[in-house]
């Protein structure tokens, strides 16, 4: 069974830094591709970043330049480092794995991804 659990989510002023995290456990097989995304209340879900087994990434233009997105799969951990946050960053963040080598944006958005429960982000200005 896929669990996620993510952690480090809190209220930072604007141009702060936060980092994410997402605690993974399951088959190897089931976290190929992984990566987050982020609502807002009654808005529509946007991927943030993803990246695969090998490293790979791929980035929101929004976040990109500011935000990284890494892995460590020897401690089956995934990580979001938020810097220069604006208030536009405010959202519910989760964490996504998906049992797919094609690792992209759009895979984030697949049925069959498990998500985890999410962590709140408020960025004030």
């Amino acid at each position: 069974q896929v669990q996620l659990q993510e952690a480090g989510g809190g209220s930072v002023h604007a141009g702060e830094s936060l980092t994410l995290s997402c605690r993974f456990s399951g088959s190897i097989w089931d976290r190929q591709c992984m990566g987050w995304f982020r609502q807002v209340s009654g808005n529509k879900r946007e991927g943030v970043a993803a990246i695969d087994m090998d490293g790979s990434t791929l980035y929101a233009d929004s976040v990109r330049g500011r935000f990284t997105i890494s892995r460590d799969n020897a401690k089956n951990t995934m990580y979001l480092q938020m810097n220069a946050l604006k208030p536009e960053d405010s959202a519910m963040y989760s964490c996504v794995a998906v049992n797919s080598a094609v690792c992209g944006l759009g895979t984030l958005e697949l049925d069959f991804a498990h998500r985890g429960p999410g962590t709140q982000v408020i960025v004030s200005s």
